[in-house]
């Protein structure tokens, strides 16, 4: 028997059997969309205010801000978001490069932006894919990584403001990208990512490509490299003597590096060092949160900073001339804000509003850190998953039913950052929300990092089942009604679990995932290929081949029997459309019950504000629909005031 499929075209949205949103679901869901965070870019000019980034009508737009508080004055006005910027040394009047791509394409084009407003001018080839500006420390330069010479490598380009040219400056096989430029302007630090494992840092003196080795070497992997102001010592990030990445310092003039922080336990993400003075600013990511401290150069010595409530640390850059650091905060009870630390006096200037229409954050619950044990053993005993567990407040009816969020990477890491959606899903549908860091996620280590690589991929699956397991031993939670959504690689994740834990799942969502490991590394953007080999496999190898082919959701579509809501962008560069085509297909022919939504100026997750508001309806729905008993069903259409009151 044919299915016949309902489809709908709704401005760039192609709906697939997915039902009409009810106008109270709706209604009550604006609450939560309607949330705005703010993200810092970069100090204006001299320092005088700040450069940030917030939604302008459908996406994230400039905006500059002269204090605290203060009126953000709009600087960009594209359709398409504005993903990075950063301010021209010198430059009067000032100018910001900026970046952008078109539909999600991920093909990122340069721009220079006057910041006294006026239209930004393009400075790149609108073709290829263009990343990582720094300026030259007079502002005439600056170097980025482009695949220009062949839509394969990224190599390193020098731009010449002062004559509208680019230049090659360093060629090479693979990905490579520029970090920061000396304070004398002999020298750029550039990376040589090679997978999340293994990465090179390298000094390149830019007028000769001659390159000279910071630190490198098989499973060692390097990240940020940063100057002090006087140019003898650069900051950067290694594991070459641990489990996970610390701060070191390497001195140009003697050739030597040194470890700074050997005796703290977590790894070191972030590093800002300021152009005046001796100290450099770090951050800790301790089980998911972000740990800011200060490193003085003079004292050997480091102190955190408690003034920061608990959150996750992004973009941090310090003032051209003072001892203070402009930050972006992400709370757990919050949507994301910019703050200015004094570091003379550790006080903390809050310089945005995020606002929220939901719920006041003192009533937005906070996540608890847990661990779940696994299958398999680290150090004689059962392996601990950690994993954030989101409760509804205590008018919520137990038994819970449970979504587990499964992020994407897999190098990644789920982070207690602010999620309204979460909110939703708690307040209004009485989920329990779980979001658990299987292996192979970022944070925890090289050595939990690479447990699903190649040929141990279903592990991270397995993972999933022992969560399943622990929520089974839970008396608040559901068992019968568990849910699962990821997005990326967590869209795989979904579904292999549907395959292989179907009997104890109650429907899935798949945002953009992988489905055939095969045509995902066959078809993904060429720049992307090698670097996906290494965590995956090559798929040019007949044994790997075979083996990315046997656990491969689509030889399994089959067995996925529970309803599922599979998402995708049309110009998706990661993970391309034909990944959600063809396991929509496949789950179809077998019988099975799918919702389909496809966003035709989309990429790899939808940005736009009104692409996002439907597909954040359309899982409410979905979710609604599958997971919720039609008695609880009734409540919630009750208090959305679409049932009559006796």
């Amino acid at each position: 028997m044919t299915v016949q499929n309902q489809k709908r075209v709704i401005g760039n949205l192609l709906l697939e059997n997915i039902p009409q949103v009810p106008a109270s679901l709706t209604q009550k869901l604006r609450l939560y969309q309607e949330s705005r965070e703010y993200s810092f870019a970069d100090w204006l000019p001299d320092g005088r205010g700040l450069l940030v980034s917030t939604r302008s009508g459908e996406s994230a737009q400039l905006y500059q801000l002269q204090k605290a508080g203060g009126h953000c004055e709009q600087l960009t006005y594209f359709s398409e978001p504005v993903s990075a910027a950063i301010v021209r040394p010198g430059a009067s009047p000032g100018e910001a490069l900026l970046s952008k791509d078109n539909g999600g394409d991920e093909a990122f084009q340069f721009y220079l932006q006057p910041l006294a407003g006026g239209a930004p001018t393009c400075l790149t080839d609108g073709i290829s894919k263009h990343g990582n500006p720094v300026w030259s420390p007079d502002g005439r330069f600056f170097l980025f990584s482009s695949t220009m010479r062949n839509g394969r490598d990224q190599d390193i380009y020098r731009y010449d403001l002062s004559t509208k040219e680019w230049q090659l400056a360093f060629a090479a096989r693979g990905y490579w990208y520029p970090v920061a430029w000396s304070p004398n302007g002999q020298w750029a630090t550039v990376l040589h990512y090679k997978s999340a494992q293994e990465s090179a840092l390298h000094l390149l003196d830019v007028d000769t490509g001659e390159l000279q080795s910071v630190q490198s070497g098989p499973g060692i992997s390097c990240r940020e490299g940063y100057w002090s102001a006087d140019g003898g010592l650069l900051y950067f990030t290694s594991d070459a003597e641990n489990d996970w990445r610390e701060l070191w310092t390497f001195s140009p003039e003697t050739g030597q590096a040194e470890r700074l922080t050997g005796d703290l336990p977590w790894e070191i993400e972030r590093v800002a060092v300021a152009p005046t003075g001796e100290e450099a600013a770090f951050v800790a990511n301790v089980h998911g949160y972000s740990r800011l401290y200060l490193y003085c150069r003079s004292t050997r010595s480091y102190r955190a900073i408690e003034q920061l409530p608990g959150g996750v640390i992004r973009n941090m850059k310090w003032h051209p001339e003072r001892p203070e650091l402009a930050l972006t905060l992400d709370l757990p009870t919050l949507p994301a804000n910019v703050f200015v630390l004094d570091a003379r006096n550790g006080e903390c200037t809050q310089w945005t509003n995020a606002t929220t229409a939901a719920a006041q954050p003192s009533l937005v619950p906070e996540p608890e850190l847990i661990t779940y044990p696994t299958f398999d053993k680290a150090g004689g005993s059962p392996r601990k998953i950690p994993a954030f567990y989101f409760r509804p407040g205590q008018d919520a009816t137990a038994p819970l039913p449970v979504l587990i969020y499964i992020h994407g990477g897999p190098e990644s890491q789920f982070r207690p950052g602010f999620l309204p959606t979460f909110q939703y899903y708690m307040a209004e549908l009485g989920l329990a929300v779980i979001a658990p860091n299987v292996r192979g996620s970022s944070g925890y280590g090289k050595r939990y990092l690479e447990l699903d690589n190649g040929y141990r991929r279903e592990d991270s699956v397995r993972d999933i089942g022992a969560l399943l397991d622990w929520i089974g031993q839970q008396p608040e939670l559901d068992t019968s009604r568990v849910a699962v959504m990821g997005g990326s690689y967590g869209g795989y994740m979904v579904l292999a679990s549907m395959i292989h834990y179907g009997d104890r799942l109650s429907c899935g969502v798949d945002v953009v995932g992988i489905s055939n490991f095969v045509t995902f590394l066959e078809n993904t953007k060429p720049y992307r290929r090698d670097l996906r080999r290494v965590e995956y496999g090559d798929e040019r190898d007949p044994d790997m081949r075979r083996h990315l082919e046997e656990i491969s959701p689509t030889s399994h579509a089959h067995r996925i029997t529970k309803p599922m809501l599979i998402v995708q962008g049309q110009n998706d560069p990661r993970v391309p459309a034909s990944e959600a085509e063809q396991i929509l297909k496949a789950i179809r022919s077998s019988g099975g019950e799918a919702w389909y939504m496809l966003a035709r100026d989309e990429g790899h997750g939808f940005r736009k504000k009104t692409n996002r508001d439907a597909f954040n309806q359309a899982v409410a729905l979905f979710l609604q629909t599958f997971l919720l008993p039609s008695g609880e069903k009734l409540e919630i259409a009750a208090r959305q005031g679409t049932v009559a009151q006796g």
